[in-house]
């Protein structure tokens, strides 16, 4: 028997959740959901499946690197419009309706399609989402390489924070470092937040310069094979007042029971809960103004979400942050946040930077 590939297998699992809507095809047209279903790593891709056919839809920048990457696919380049492309392939292989990426369309384009297309325009809805939010063995692998990169450039960075520098200074130091050693690009805009500025939980970085006394928030990924890590850690440049040092105390109590408590089969508003009590315990509670995580993969916020509101089931293979942080408007922040893999009643931690309170 021929083992599958990994593309043909998360084909199957998708063909067998949208086909179950009794479709005739699915146009995907998110460039992530694209690399996810197909290998491919460019821009300008579609991809237009049906039970019988996988057709890959691109411009001539893109043919050759997408017949390499995409095997299971027929790549169709377009020389005009993609729009007519698709239609030319719908109508050759019969399809009369078609599912679309309703969470990902703009209204103008969805006109638009049904203008030109002549077939039935049906939403897919979240089966893909739903679908990449369980992580396979390829992207655990990946997205552990990509933490990582950042856990090593914590541990630089330790050595170059110090009074006299800017914010900017250290997010380029992380951001260079972690393309040195096999990051692609950040996942995000690097957060560099000091003393005042570290109440702002995303205050990217800025030209305030460091000085001694100041809580220096860090929240910054590495984006290792397409796939994100999301780590922060709040550190202290000489003895911080003792305030700070308890918030810090309770944000990492908060952190590590919500850690240990995150359970496949609850909902994410339950382990958000977890840490928010605690915090509320300790009178904190106000100062906790979002979720406690978010899950990481291809895209830095996917699903699935921790957080008051969240009512997705937690699976095994889902791999979420856990991020509690509190911020004292005006004076400082505390956030520590760690990457993590649902695994039954023991997740996997996969963020191994220090989490003492540490004073440079």
């Amino acid at each position: 028997m021929v083992r599958k590939s990994i593309w043909e297998a998360r084909l199957d699992k998708f063909k067998e959740a949208a086909f179950k809507k009794k479709l005739k095809a699915a146009f995907i047209s998110n460039t992530k959901n694209c690399s996810y279903l197909s290998g491919f790593t460019g821009d300008d891709s579609f991809l237009l499946i049906s039970e019988e056919k996988n057709i890959f839809i691109t411009d001539s920048r893109y043919a050759e690197q997408a017949a390499a990457q995409a095997p299971d696919f027929q790549v169709r380049e377009y020389k005009g419009a993609m729009l007519d492309a698709l239609f030319e392939e719908l109508g050759k292989n019969k399809i009369n309706v078609m599912g679309f990426e309703d969470s990902d369309t703009f209204i103008s384009t969805y006109k638009n399609m049904k203008r030109k297309l002549g077939v039935r325009l049906e939403p897919l809805g979240d089966a893909l989402l739903k679908q990449r939010s369980i992580k396979d063995a390829t992207e655990l692998g990946n997205i552990k390489k990509a933490v990582q990169v950042a856990d090593s450039a914590f541990e630089h960075i330790l050595g170059f924070i110090k009074p006299g520098i800017s914010e900017m200074d250290v997010a380029a130091e992380l951001e260079y470092n972690m393309k040195k050693n096999g990051a692609e690009k950040c996942a995000f805009d690097t957060v560099v937040a000091s003393g005042e500025r570290s109440s702002m939980p995303h205050g990217v970085a800025s030209s305030r310069i460091l000085k001694k006394g100041d809580a220096v928030t860090l929240d910054y990924g590495a984006v290792v094979s397409g796939y994100c890590s999301d780590i922060t850690r709040t550190v202290f440049i000489g003895k911080p007042e003792e305030e700070i040092l308890k918030i810090y105390g309770i944000v990492l109590e908060a952190q590590r029971r919500a850690i240990e408590g995150a359970f496949c089969s609850m909902r994410g508003s339950e382990i958000d809960s977890i840490a928010r009590d605690y915090i509320k315990e300790k009178g904190y509670n106000e100062y906790f103004g979002h979720g406690l995580g978010h899950g990481i993969g291809l895209d830095i916020h996917e699903e699935p979400r921790l957080s008051p509101k969240s009512e997705t089931i937690i699976k095994n293979g889902m791999t979420v942050t856990v991020e509690p942080g509190v911020y004292i408007p005006g004076k400082y922040g505390v956030r520590i946040e760690d990457d993590i893999v649902i695994n039954g009643q023991e997740p996997i931690i996969l963020t191994k930077a220090a989490k003492n309170p540490i004073i440079l």
